[in-house]
């Protein structure tokens, strides 16, 4: 199979579908990998370290589109991106379509076959491929909003470390996930007092268990989430579904109530926000004001740190484009019911369930869609 790889476009995103190592470890399985110039300058990884790895290197985006099967991505695909799509190929990267009729409608008009990292499941009822980033993300909110509570910064000048003699920070974290759990734990390495909020009681018990009395847990209800948030200096929101669009669970009420220069950083963005008084932002510029807090909301958060980030996600993706290029797409999907969940779109078919419902549009299931 011929796999290409393009530079990543959206804006401050600079992590790469394949490291070189990942590509010598395809291409040892007799395919061909593609590599647009310069795709991972981002990680440090120039031109050379992929044509070693046995990659071909190709001058733009177009020679990626035309010669490769396998697309291997990042990010869902920009406008002119989505352009290039046909359906002769398979786009195998994060889509979080929920939040984007557009970038949906875009994909079922492209005809191509379109697999998402975030929504394949294990055995467990996890997402393998969501994890490795929500780890990074997670630890990033707690650094971004440290940043961000400091008074040059527009916060109200708290240090999110502990210092003797001074009360802690206060943190909140609603979703007590893969993302709630990083961030809980690099907040309480800092020696601010955390509570975070769920409402899983089992999950809360292990977290419990794993943190012990340095963090509170509290079952998720409106009151709770509403007193939490307004003494907090720093709420993260970390609520997810798999596939569907985040509820607003903390209101613009709710961010009114903080103290002023308070900052919440919305993790969950990506799939629309938690937050009622959340809108995208980038790298480029990452916060703004809103009720008097600082919101920090950027889409790609982990793209800031691109070599730990691309590393961490291809370990969890390689096995799957060795699966699709070794027995294609058809066969590797079918061989699990969690790798058939990734798959949202399919030759102009929605099959991702709560796309279709939350975008009122067709559905069909995948199995019905790959049988056709």
């Amino acid at each position: 199979m011929k796999i290409g790889v393009p530079k990543e476009i959206k804006i401050g995103e600079y992590r790469v579908g394949l490291t070189p190592e990942s590509v010598a470890e395809i291409v040892s399985h007799d395919h061909e990998v593609l590599v647009e110039t310069g795709a991972g300058a981002g990680i440090g990884c120039g031109d050379d370290s992929y044509r070693d790895a046995g990659a071909v290197v190709v001058a733009n985006v177009a020679a990626i589109y035309e010669g490769a099967e396998l697309i291997v991505k990042v990010k869902e695909p920009e406008e002119a991106e989505r352009r290039l799509l046909t359906e002769k190929h398979v786009l195998f990267t994060y889509l979080h379509l929920a939040p984007d009729p557009v970038l949906t409608k875009d994909l079922l008009n492209s005809g191509a076959v379109c697999i998402a990292y975030e929504t394949i499941t294990d055995d467990h009822g996890h997402l393998p491929l969501l994890a490795p980033m929500s780890q990074v993300a997670g630890r990033m909110a707690i650094q971004a909003g440290a940043n961000a509570l400091e008074k040059a910064c527009g916060g109200r000048g708290v240090l999110l470390g502990r210092v003797p003699g001074v009360r802690p920070a206060k943190v909140t974290v609603v979703g007590g996930g893969v993302v709630g759990e990083s961030a809980i734990e690099t907040a309480i390495g800092l020696g601010a007092e955390v509570t975070v909020l769920d409402p899983n009681l089992e999950l809360l018990e292990r977290l419990a268990k794993r943190f012990g009395w340095g963090l509170r847990t509290v079952k998720t209800n409106r009151s709770a989430i509403a007193s939490s948030v307004a003494e907090s200096d720093l709420v993260v929101g970390a609520v997810l579904i798999m596939g569907a669009t985040t509820p607003k669970v903390v209101t613009r009420q709710m961010v009114a109530a903080m103290r002023p220069g308070s900052v919440v950083v919305d993790v969950s963005i990506d799939q629309g926000g938690c937050f009622e008084t959340s809108r995208p932002t980038s790298h480029a510029s990452p916060t703004y004001v809103e009720e008097g807090v600082v919101h920090y909301c950027v889409v790609n958060m982990a793209g800031a740190v691109p070599w730990t980030a691309t590393y961490a996600l291809n370990n969890a993706t390689l096995p799957y484009v060795l699966q699709i290029a070794d027995e294609g797409y058809r066969a590797a999907l079918l061989s699990s019911p969690h790798f058939l969940s990734g798959l949202n779109v399919h030759h102009g078919c929605l099959t991702e369930p709560s796309v279709a419902r939350e975008q009122k549009l067709a559905f069909m299931q995948p199995e019905v869609a790959l049988a056709r």
